[in-house]
């Protein structure tokens, strides 16, 4: 059986995305390595086909080994929440910085990166917006972080010629659990079709796609991008409309806004 690729390594993987993908991700490879910082490693439960290699993305040298041999990487790994800004600036920021750093320097040919709805959190839920179109409006430090990853990965395409498929992923759960999750959720099933499809589909360049399923009340328009990935949803959210519409943020940016929740954390008195 022919596989797309002879490594690729998941980083993130003890935390719930990984720990839901690495399993569908091994058909992908003939070695599928998986990583995180040691402890959240050690007690994951991933997959025992799979290499585990403890890293930490601070440690620029740590990423290159750890890079040594692979062909694509799926980048789940740093500040998956909104909180004060040095510690996402040092996982989302710097560690994506030393992750495509080793990727040019071990001649890596794709990566998918897990970007965030949370970087066009502040247009209005009544807005349909287009990721080609429509420019970023971050909700706060985490989507901000997204943002500037989306910078990194559109950089070292251009100057370095390593494909990135950038997924603004969504509330990416089981079920949705809210009335906001109506539009943005994306079902395990569709995340693993969605993340095969960042993988596998040819000559992707640089390319955002917001991360969701078939949902009939969705606020992003992905659609060319879908196309382009060979991503076809299979689920839709509005199945669970009657036991979750009723469930509303409170009143104000939190409800109207598509940053949802996280309107309501922060700001926060970083040390000056």
């Amino acid at each position: 059986m022919t596989v797309p690729f002879e490594s690729l390594l998941l980083t993130g993987a003890a935390g719930y995305l990984g720990r839901q993908l690495a399993p569908g991700l091994l058909p992908l490879a003939r070695q599928l390595r998986v990583s995180d910082l040691p402890e959240p490693l050690a007690r994951a439960g991933l997959p025992a086909q799979a290499q585990a290699v403890p890293c930490d993305l601070a440690d620029a040298a740590a990423v290159l080994a750890l890079l040594q041999g692979v062909d694509a990487v799926v980048h789940l790994g740093g500040v998956a929440v909104e909180g004060p800004w040095d510690p996402i600036l040092q996982a989302n920021v710097r560690g994506l910085h030393h992750l495509y750093e080793a990727a040019r320097r071990q001649c890596v040919k794709r990566v998918v990166f897990a970007s965030s709805n949370h970087v066009t959190g502040c247009y209005p839920q009544a807005q349909t917006i287009n990721p080609q179109r429509d420019a970023p409006r971050p909700d706060g430090n985490y989507g901000l972080s997204k943002m500037f990853g989306e910078g990194i990965a559109s950089l070292y395409w251009d100057r370095h010629g390593i494909e990135t498929v950038c997924l603004r992923i969504g509330t990416a759960l089981p079920t949705p659990p809210d009335r906001r999750a109506l539009a943005t959720w994306l079902s395990l099933p569709d995340l693993l079709r969605l993340v095969t499809a960042a993988l596998t589909a040819p000559k992707v360049g640089f390319l955002v796609a917001y991360g969701i399923s078939a949902n009939t009340r969705r606020f992003y328009d992905s659609a060319d991008a879908w196309q382009k990935l060979g991503y076809a949803p299979q689920d839709n959210a509005e199945a669970f409309a009657p036991e979750v519409q009723h469930l509303l943020q409170p009143e104000g940016p939190q409800r109207t806004l598509q940053g949802g929740s996280f309107m309501g954390i922060g700001p926060f008195d970083d040390p000056i």
